[in-house]
């Protein structure tokens, strides 16, 4: 792994993490694209990077995280299904993981579902992070965990799970960019220590490139984040429906044509 695949890594963690197209699916494609998909390191690399992008929520969100208990509460409450089901089926997931199929599925599938979202959910009550009950925080998380399955999208999960109970599209959006911190943090702190647990040392190049890639997830992020609220307040999902069936497709094409991506 070089420093160009670390810069083309972290531009488009930093620009998928907090859009409903699936950050670790692109990632799995670009890295077997690059040919560096099969390098430990670069595993780790993908989850790692994740923490850049999410300090951007802390930055751009400070003071709802200044708020009050409650706020922390709910983002517990939401946490506990994924931190459950992650570490009961963390082996399945890492093999999930190297399969470019299965991000070409998930992707086609929840394209389709995200070209009518907005017409399943049209009548939002909930219009703030402060109105959301503990059940749904935790109704909310129980969606989160279908973002195990790489290409479904974490933010894609969380903010359709959010929408299903009533949330307007934004504050669903910011639910999800809230219960990434944990998230994010937590998945990060679980690959390092397997990381070490299985007898890897960072070496001094791979500490810095983990440092360049994360300040750049985070720049980028915070661009992302701002225009994506912006676009979903006027525009809603279906661009990114399209977006996902067309990349979806074309990566079952290409492994069914017998592409070297189907096997990463």
């Amino acid at each position: 792994m070089n420093i160009i695949h670390v810069i083309i890594l972290a531009i488009i963690e930093g620009i998928t993490e907090f859009l409903p197209v699936s950050s670790t699916g692109h990632m799995i494609i670009a890295s077997s694209v690059m040919g560096i998909a099969a390098d430990p390191f670069v595993k780790l690399f993908t989850i790692a990077i994740q923490l850049g992008a999410i300090l951007s929520v802390v930055v751009l969100y400070y003071k709802r995280f200044l708020q009050s208990v409650n706020f922390y509460t709910k983002l517990l409450v939401a946490f506990i299904p994924a931190a459950i089901f992650g570490l009961l089926f963390s082996k399945k997931i890492d093999a999930l993981l190297e399969s470019a199929l299965t991000v070409g599925v998930t992707l086609f599938v929840g394209g389709i579902i995200l070209l009518f979202v907005d017409k399943w959910f049209n009548k939002p009550t909930v219009k703030a992070e402060k109105d959301i009950s503990y059940l749904t925080a935790l109704k909310i998380g129980f969606f989160q965990c279908l973002a195990m399955i790489p290409g479904t999208s974490r933010s894609a999960a969380t903010i359709v799970g959010g929408m299903s109970q009533k949330l307007t599209r934004t504050a669903a959006a910011e639910f999800s960019f809230f219960l990434a911190v944990p998230t994010m943090f937590a998945a990060t702190a679980k690959k390092l220590y397997d990381f070490h647990k299985e007898g890897h040392i960072f070496t001094g190049e791979e500490i810095k490139l983990l440092a360049i890639g994360n300040v750049i997830a985070f720049i980028v992020a915070m661009l992302a984040i701002k225009t994506f609220i912006s676009f979903l307040e006027r525009k809603g999902f279906r661009i990114f429906g399209w977006y996902r069936i067309v990349i979806g497709a074309v990566i079952i094409g290409l492994i069914i044509s017998g592409h070297p991506l189907q096997t990463v």
